[in-house]
């Protein structure tokens, strides 16, 4: 190293996108291949199709997987060792800080002279919006729907104060990926049904309109708009799920809704 040249310290975040491989920007790849060494969470969300192998080949270089317990637990030690010494990228899915995890991991980076960079890939958020054909500038706060063993009240008031402002409110369902596990479409359903019983506010009942996209940002996404009653015993495919429930509704979204989700003639009715 040439004297009064120091080596640089820096950790770049990239979004690797929805379905595979293919969901990285080129500014992505090409940060990945300037890169010393190279990491990739793969628990905060569900890459359908995505391999290690394809993925390595195409950049020429190997990647470290690393856990939950890595990045949270042990404060990304793993990774901000690696970053103190040269450049270090973390791979992640979807849009890097979509899951707020990877927050406090940038601010430990900065905080120890570690410079920090983005670059964003496709997010589940914008994704399952414009897959919707919803306005994205009507919809409120977001929420995730957690396993029925973390069974909680908050998706169901969540769903009730954006409607009651007549925004429509998207609902990530939980996953664990270290598990294998993602919750499904019925089940969600279900344990907002369940609320209902109890709360009888009128939020999510058999008659209400729902939105489930599956798979986004894959070749064969499902899209489909109906009531819950239908919704309930629908075949969506394979994970990753959102549940989107409507609020007031410009007719122009209730046409999408039509041509691009199959819902049912009548819901031009619910128009306001």
């Amino acid at each position: 190293m040439l004297a009064g040249f120091e080596a640089l310290s820096e950790l770049v975040f990239v979004g690797v996108g929805l379905h595979d491989e293919g969901g990285i920007s080129l500014k992505g790849l090409e940060e990945v291949r300037s890169a010393d060494s190279v990491f990739i969470e793969l628990y905060t969300s569900l890459l359908p199709n995505f391999s290690l192998e394809r993925f390595e080949a195409l950049v020429g270089k190997g990647l470290r997987v690393v856990s939950r317990r890595e990045l949270e637990e042990d404060h990304g030690e793993v990774v901000l060792r690696v970053a103190e010494r040269g450049k270090a990228v973390l791979l992640v899915p979807g849009d890097p800080f979509i899951a707020t995890t990877h927050v406090a991991l940038r601010i430990a980076a900065e905080k120890r002279g570690i410079r920090t960079r983005v670059i964003h890939g496709a997010s589940i958020i914008s994704a399952a919006v414009g897959l919707s054909g919803l306005h994205n500038y009507k919809f409120g706060k977001s929420v995730t729907i957690p396993f029925s063993e973390n069974f909680s009240e908050t998706p169901y008031l969540v769903i009730a104060q954006n409607k009651e402002l007549g925004l429509h409110t998207l609902c990530l369902l939980d996953i664990d990926a270290e598990r294998n596990r993602y919750l499904g479409v019925r089940e969600a359903l279900e344990t907002l049904l369940k609320v209902e019983e109890k709360r009888k506010m009128g939020v999510v009942t058999r008659a209400t309109l729902a939105v489930v996209v599956a798979r986004a940002g894959s070749q064969n996404p499902t899209v489909k708009a109906g009531f819950v009653d239908e919704l309930l015993n629908y075949d969506f495919g394979g994970p990753p799920y959102s549940l989107i429930f409507p609020g007031k509704l410009h007719f122009m979204e209730a046409e999408a809704l039509k041509v691009l989700a199959g819902a049912p003639s009548s819901v031009m009715e619910l128009v306001e």
